[in-house]
């Protein structure tokens, strides 16, 4: 077992220190969960699959964006408090929470792909399952993480790393979307022309999506 100490932001817009005792080779996830079995915190925060794949429980840790359910303990020094705040550029709801209104209503602006074309080479029959075209899910888990890293948020207008990268997607793989009016759409300055390039959205995407990238290869479209 070890000793950990976390400062979390309140809802007060204070900072207060929880010191809780975890298996040693535990994620900040381990430690968040022992603080929220104190009744007596009453700690706001979300979570739910816990091996990063719903993207819910994204934080703050120590200033940068992470998934605490895969953050070992052991990334940051002993004997020292871990900070955790909520991610920024959304609406704080409460403690580790935010509203995540804000950052849907930008990705169905783009029109929001959920699934896509599988690159794979199908089965060795060359046969889909029930004659389809075999399908998988878009890379992006809706975490926030990028939104929250980007320092281009400070414009309300902006669309985002998350949504400019769906619409990039879009650009390559339409699925029926109206190219003409997506592209009209992200050409402007709520668009790409906002992104100052310090590829901070893509330092901190778990799932390996290079929002960054996707924002320079619609530039190059446009």
């Amino acid at each position: 077992m070890m000793t950990v100490t976390l400062r979390i932001w309140r809802t007060s817009n204070v900072f207060v220190d929880f010191t809780v005792t975890v298996p040693a080779g535990g994620t900040v996830i381990d430690a968040i969960e022992r603080v929220f079995a104190q009744p007596e915190t009453e700690l706001v925060w979300r979570h739910a699959c816990h091996h990063a794949s719903c993207g819910s429980c994204g934080v703050r840790i120590n200033g940068v964006e992470k998934l605490p359910c895969v953050t070992p303990l052991a990334d940051y020094p002993s004997g020292k408090p871990i900070t955790l705040q909520p991610l920024a550029h959304l609406p704080r709801i409460g403690d580790l929470v935010v509203d995540f209104a804000p950052f849907f209503e930008r990705m169905q602006a783009v029109g929001m792909p959920i699934i896509r074309a599988d690159e794979t080479v199908q089965a060795t029959t060359g046969v889909a399952l029930d004659n389809r075209q075999d399908m998988r899910f878009e890379d992006c888990i809706e975490c926030g993480l990028c939104v929250s890293a980007c320092p281009a948020m400070a414009n309300p207008r902006f669309l985002g790393p998350a949504a400019l990268a769906a619409a990039e997607r879009l650009v390559q793989e339409p699925r029926g979307a109206d190219l003409g009016a997506l592209l009209q759409l992200v050409d402007s300055t709520a668009g790409v022309w906002s992104c100052r390039s310090s590829y901070q959205c893509t330092a901190v995407c778990p799932s390996g999506v290079d929002p960054a990238g996707a924002i320079i290869r619609l530039r190059k479209s446009l």
